[in-house]
């Protein structure tokens, strides 16, 4: 819906509000008029019920008016001696067209000074719920987002396991497009498996004022532009997503309009000079570690290291072997010629306790003369400092040879993870030359962000049929990657990030778990990295025992306050 449908459709629901409600307006002692002019009638309203004129800002907010309405149906239903429970129900399941028969058909008197209290104590525990909830998607939705980090795209930067809070107020809230959704979920209700949502009537896109823009190098919590996954890890027919219900994503901004970014050897360039990326930051990349003894495991985690391969052999595994060994670790399983079995398993290994209670007798672990591992700087310093190690050397794709899965998917452009681009990255009103040659670099941009018909004729690029030799762009575009580069699906496989797809930026971890995808009982909390802030300069500073002192602080002086009180009444 563009701007003008939604006047035309807030008009038609004062239309609706006013038809159901001027004959209690009427009862309640205003005038008949008074419910028929936008945004006046919802602050009458609040008279009539008895309740605070800040309410009407709720009744105006978008997903926060979804639990607000209800709520006032049910309070004026109240107001006018409508107690029963069959009320309450029909009012909710007629979505408030029950008013329309109280309005019309009912002697109904209103109450002036009627209680306001609940009548019972589940009707005070069901009041004190869903203020609550709305109190919880104010925040949520416009204010702070707590977020979870499921894969490793920004090791050792923000790790698996980290849980965020994302600030929505710094770039300033994006206003939900989805009008009709289920609160403090996102694209699917838990349990259910379904579609949290309505997909239409959508609002236009619109954000309240921030106090930052999107800066290179920032960390950006965005809507995936490529998402149309129903369920992750579950092949299926794709689904067209609005906006707001696309899948979060979070990686580093490393180009803002106006850009002419460049990958060389895997390191970022901007308008030719090498990005220079904040002190937090810990990029990664492969690297194949060689020693003529043998790159042993133990060599590698001293090194801080725990992304790279074991390889253990043992001799054939009957069925029930192999499946108590299968778990959370195993990653392949090869059959050498000598008939013996290759199991692959990640830096963890196989626990010694799994081993022994599938009964198996001989199981080593393969030390070969090169290894591969994902490291940072850092690591490499460690290992290369190792007498024990020979040389570490990083893996690159060439220069022409085209990866897989990689912007603009063209096969004039033979870009991989390592070298791609330049790519110039638009900003609102930049104008490109526009040629067959050009387009695969805007295509996507013109045809979905934007929302125009594209094609090629000849020579000749048609834009909504009409010969276009550039284009204006009406958008600002980003360019986003994660810190782990050669493990990281990011803009190199899907392009630009539109502006309308940010949503926050990550400012505080307030939890962190070791083995977070392994299940609950597996979770070991990082206790260096609780309470730290994810922006700054220099390793990461815990404020947990701080936090802890403070608490214990306060429960003593509310503990002594008490007392006190106690004392003095007594």
């Amino acid at each position: 819906m563009n701007t003008t449908q939604w006047i035309l459709f807030i008009l038609l629901v004062q239309v609706v509000h006013f038809l159901g409600t001027w004959k209690l307006y009427v009862k309640a002692g205003r005038k008949a008029w008074e419910a028929a002019i936008p945004i006046y009638n919802a602050v009458v309203l609040m008279r009539i019920i008895r309740r605070p004129a800040w309410w009407v800002v709720l009744l105006f907010i978008p997903i926060i008016n979804l639990m607000m309405f209800p709520v006032v149906w049910v309070e004026t239903l109240r107001s006018f001696g409508r107690n029963k429970l069959s009320d309450t129900w029909l009012v909710l399941l007629t979505l408030g067209f029950y008013l329309y028969y109280v309005n019309y058909a009912l002697e109904v008197e209103y109450l002036q000074d009627r209680d306001l209290h609940p009548r019972s104590a589940s009707g005070e525990w069901v009041s004190s719920l869903v203020f609550a909830v709305v109190a919880a998607t104010l925040v949520h939705t416009y204010f702070i987002q707590p977020y979870v980090i499921p894969t490793g795209s920004l090791e050792r930067t923000l790790r698996i396991g980290d849980l965020l809070f994302v600030s929505k107020f710094h770039y300033g809230a994006r206003v939900p497009m989805t009008t009709i959704a289920a609160p403090m979920v996102h694209d699917t209700l838990p349990v259910l498996g379904v579609r949290s949502y309505l997909k239409k009537p959508q609002l236009p896109y619109m954000r309240l004022p921030g106090f930052q823009k999107v800066s290179r190098t920032d960390l950006v919590v965005f809507s995936w532009p490529a998402d149309t996954v129903r369920q992750f890890f579950k092949a299926e027919a794709g689904v067209v997503k609005p906006i707001d219900k696309k899948s979060n994503y979070v990686k580093r901004c490393v180009g803002v309009p106006g850009d002419s970014l460049e990958v060389r050897n895997g390191h970022v360039y901007i308008n030719g000079e090498r990005l220079r990326l904040p002190g937090r930051a810990k990029p990664m990349y492969d690297y194949a570690v060689y020693s003529q003894k043998g790159v042993s495991s133990r060599l590698l985690e001293q090194a801080g290291s725990d992304d790279f391969t074991r390889t253990y052999v043992t001799a054939p595994l009957t069925r029930t072997q192999f499946e108590m060994l299968r778990g959370s670790y195993l990653r392949g399983v090869n059959t050498r010629p000598d008939g013996q079995i290759e199991l692959l398993t990640d830096a963890r290994g196989f626990p010694m306790e799994t081993i022994r209670k599938a009964g198996i007798a001989s199981i080593k672990e393969v030390t070969p003369r090169e290894r591969i591992a994902t490291l940072t700087d850092e690591m490499v310093a460690t290992l290369e400092k190792n007498p024990a190690i020979d040389s570490v050397i990083r893996l690159l794709e060439p220069v022409g040879e085209a990866g897989y899965n990689i912007f603009p998917q063209d096969p004039r452009y033979p870009w991989n993870y390592d070298q791609l681009g330049p790519v110039y990255i638009p900003g609102k009103g930049d104008q490109v030359a526009l040629t067959p040659e050009t387009l695969p670099l805007y295509q996507k941009i013109i045809r979905e962000y934007e929302g125009n018909a594209v094609r090629v004729e000849g020579s000749q690029v048609l834009i909504n049929g009409a010969p276009a030799d550039t284009y204006t762009f009406k958008k600002d575009y980003y360019w986003m990657m994660g810190d782990n580069r050669d493990h990281s699906e990011d803009s190199r496989a899907w392009g630009y990030v539109p502006d309308d797809h940010i949503v926050g930026k990550p400012v505080f971890i307030w939890m962190s778990f070791d083995n977070f995808n392994d299940g609950i009982a597996n979770w070991r909390p990082r206790w260096d990295r609780i309470f730290t802030t994810v922006g700054g300069d220099g390793e990461p500073r815990s404020y947990f025992r701080y936090f802890l002192l403070a608490l214990v602080a306060y429960f003593v002086f509310d503990f002594l306050r008490k007392r006190r009180q106690s004392k003095k009444q007594g």
